[in-house]
């Protein structure tokens, strides 16, 4: 391998010359061709590069950048797919192709449209050369890659789904107490995602991750619990003490999981940032505060 810094030679896997002492893997990579998008393979080694994953063959390798609004970009080779649901692409070169289908027939298209995707999903590939597709997040957060291994599964909430390999399988979870669904913050229905493969969610602001064990559990906010590992049991609590209830803030309910499993909280829901938004809005024939005691009954129930 020759150095481009002082042209000396060097071992075929060298990574720095025994010369000068430069870097040999960058010049390798400007000489490796990307087929016909033109384009230099992913550069794992930048600073901003937040997490990357060089896949072997048959499978995709990734980077995440950014910071508050993360993207993934996606490099492709023949007979690699990735899918998103309709609209999630941000770019992509131009030897990616796509292809958008129902994914299984209404039933599947149903089954997705209740857990808060798209009714159709994209699928993207090339057929010679090596390609690039990025998908970015649509809200301030995190993007979180997850390398299933055959049969293992997550479970998600709605809408947290971004794009995965073709083995990946996304469907329905539906909960299975009641109470879970009325008061657990996200309703009866959120998205179960099982491998073999690479799956990437979004989640809301920043992300805390806890490993628990048997027994451990926490009581969570409606609304932070982005995923959890499918031997997490999932319940809802009542808040104790009425001064707690009524003017705590929280509302009547808080969201308890407990282990065995992993969890990961999100720390800025869209929900609560919705409704604290609404709060600065203007409202037609508004007067201001009427005075007395605020209590926001529907925060009350669905808590804050």
């Amino acid at each position: 391998m020759k150095c481009q810094e002082c042209g000396a030679e060097n071992e075929p896997n060298a990574k720095f010359c025994t010369s000068c002492g430069a870097r040999l893997q960058a010049a390798a990579r400007a000489g490796d061709s990307s087929g016909s998008s033109g384009l230099m393979p992913l550069d794992t080694e930048v600073e901003h590069v937040q997490r990357e994953y060089v896949g072997s063959q048959g499978r995709i390798s990734y980077r995440v950048d950014g910071t508050t609004l993360q993207v993934v970009t996606i490099e492709l080779e023949p007979g690699e797919v990735i899918y998103s649901e309709s609209g999630g692409m941000a770019w992509m070169t131009g030897n990616v192709e796509m292809k958008t289908h129902s994914g299984g027939g209404l039933g599947k298209m149903v089954r997705r449209a209740v857990s808060g995707e798209s009714l159709f999903i994209t699928d993207f590939y090339v057929g010679q050369g090596r390609g690039t597709v990025a998908f970015s997040c649509e809200f301030p957060g995190k993007i979180i890659p997850f390398n299933l291994k055959p049969g293992e599964s997550i479970i998600v909430q709605k809408d947290a789904f971004m794009c995965a390999e073709k083995s990946v399988v996304l469907d329905l979870h539906f909960r299975k107490r009641l109470g879970t669904g009325f008061f657990g913050g996200e309703g009866f229905i959120m998205q179960k995602i099982t491998g073999p493969g690479l799956a990437f969610l979004e989640v809301d602001g920043e992300v805390v991750e806890y490993d628990l064990q048997t027994g451990q559990h926490l009581n969570v906010d409606t609304g932070h619990l982005a995923a959890m590992e499918t031997s997490v049991d999932f319940d809802v609590t009542m808040v104790k003490g009425f001064r707690n209830i009524l003017l705590g803030g929280e509302g009547l309910f808080l969201a308890s999981v407990r282990g065995p499993g992993k969890v990961w909280l999100q720390t800025m829901p869209m929900s609560k940032l919705a409704r604290k938004i609404a709060q600065f809005m203007p409202h037609v024939g508004a007067k201001g505060s009427s005075g007395g005691i605020n209590v926001d009954l529907g925060g009350l129930l669905g808590g804050s």
